[in-house]
């Protein structure tokens, strides 16, 4: 249980963290940043896991890469569901799952036990 509510505060704090890095990319607080963890990790499990499934030869026709597209889409509809997380379009939601992803290969290599 501790476990996931530090993975969960260290989602938080990367999305503070692209939100300073990629323009078009907003998250107006923690509290914020916190639901909108929540919310894009739960579409993530839903959602993303059938976008996933479904574009799967997609993703092995382009290495893996479409996986940040379908990423790309959770963040835009996370951003429509929660008040103070803002992303303006396609190229700062793919720039911020880009992103993301790269700060996601740190927490779990630091978080590996």
């Amino acid at each position: 249980m501790f476990r996931m509510l530090i993975h969960w505060l260290l989602s938080a704090i990367a999305l503070m963290f692209v939100s300073r890095v990629v323009p078009g990319f907003f998250v107006t607080g923690l509290e914020a940043a916190l639901i909108a963890a929540v919310v894009i990790g739960f579409l993530n499990a839903t959602l993303g896991f059938l976008l996933k499934a479904l574009t799967f030869p997609l993703v092995i026709l382009t290495f893996g890469i479409f996986l940040l597209v379908v990423n790309a889409g959770m963040i835009l509809i996370a951003s429509h569901v929660v008040q103070g997380f803002y992303v303006y379009g396609w190229k700062p939601a793919f720039i911020g799952a880009c992103v993301l992803a790269v700060i996601g290969l740190f927490i779990r290599a630091f978080s590996q036990e």
